[in-house]
């Protein structure tokens, strides 16, 4: 999230995934102020017009916040109050409207003092690792931005090679300038580019990334053992050994080594543990739990205020806090899971 502080009071964010938005859900409170840009349908009278027809216009609002709801999980936020200031003078204080937030939208948030619970969950995702994932062979690339615990993919690039059996004038150069400008589309300051798939195609790449001037002061990494390229690549290295030891202070490297822990005590019969809302909710009551990862299944099987409730109560006990989603294999099996689960600070028998 990029934010930008204007007084003690108000603060400008931008959210950049999903995880933002789940953390704005959790800090933007009832009665908190609002400003953000929008669009308003406003109704001509004159003797041409249409009486049912209205021009849509873009607006500036500022709102008192009255109701705040996930919208399409953890996509969009729907972000409803009534109406205090306007850029245009039509627009009627005093009446009340909606609108959408979703990822790269700017709101400006204000409050009458803000928590430290609420500026941490600011700080952290301000402060989140960025990596762009290449998984590359001689026929295609895959290419992914991991930020937090989520991927975003870009569609594969196909480099037209006609593989040993055919004679063809394939130019390997052509093909890595394709991947390269697909990385520059989303690649930002201070990520860092991690390179992988079968062969020595990984290790031309890379060096041919060392001639771009965009590149330069980039780190970029190869890795070896993950022997597939495309989608399929990206998606074998998120779940592989060597992403939790080349990223091992990243969220989703994090959040993979809770969900390996709890499977081994699981297996130990251990108690030191939770799986699903119930489980882990009486757990936090009894201050024993120490990290939880969860998924939007358990936002989807209960009532969301109740929900952010807790992960904010967890928050402020000082428990360390993922959330995932159907993008990695990781948000899968949480949801397979029951949407939660957590380590304890010690054995629980409920």
């Amino acid at each position: 999230m990029i934010i930008k502080i204007i007084d003690e009071n108000s603060i400008s964010v931008i959210p950049e995934d999903s995880e933002d938005l789940l953390n704005l859900r959790r800090i933007i409170k009832k009665n908190d102020r609002v400003v953000g840009d929008t669009t308003r349908v406003l109704k001509r009278e004159n003797d041409y017009s249409r009486p049912d027809k209205g021009e849509r216009i873009k607006v500036r609002v500022a709102l008192t916040i009255e109701k705040i709801l996930l919208d399409d999980v953890l996509d969009r936020l729907r972000i409803s109050g009534t109406i205090f200031e306007s850029s245009n003078e039509s627009v009627p204080h005093g009446s009340h409207h909606s609108f959408i937030l979703k990822f790269n939208d700017g709101i400006t948030i204000s409050k009458k003092k803000w928590s430290s619970t609420e500026k941490r969950l600011l700080e952290s995702s301000n402060n989140q690792m960025g990596f762009v994932l290449v998984a590359i062979d001689v026929s295609d690339s895959g290419i992914a931005r991991l930020r937090g615990t989520h991927l975003e993919f870009m569609p594969n690039i196909y480099s037209g090679s006609g593989g040993k059996r055919y004679k063809t004038n394939f130019n390997i150069e052509k093909f890595f300038e394709k991947v390269h400008q697909a990385i520059l589309a989303i690649f930002k300051k201070e990520d860092t580019i991690v390179i992988f798939g079968p062969g020595e195609t990984k290790k031309r790449f890379a060096n041919f990334l060392e001639k771009s001037q965009k590149l330069q002061k980039c780190k970029v990494q190869v890795i070896e053992g993950i022997d597939s390229g495309g989608e399929d690549g990206i998606y074998i290295f998120t779940k592989s050994q060597t992403m939790q030891e080349i990223m091992s202070d990243s969220r989703l490297a994090k959040a993979s080594s809770i969900i390996d822990e709890v499977m081994v005590l699981a297996n130990q019969k251990s108690k030191k543990f939770t799986m699903g809302h119930d489980e882990t909710f009486n757990a936090n009551q009894m201050g024993a739990v120490e990290s939880v990862v969860f998924s939007d299944k358990i936002i989807q099987e209960n009532d969301e205020q109740q929900i952010m409730d807790f992960l904010n109560d967890l928050e402020n006990k000082g428990v360390k806090i993922y959330s995932v989603d159907s993008s990695t294999d990781i948000g899968l099996r949480v949801t397979g899971l029951g949407g939660i689960v957590s380590l304890l600070r010690y054995s629980i028998e409920f």
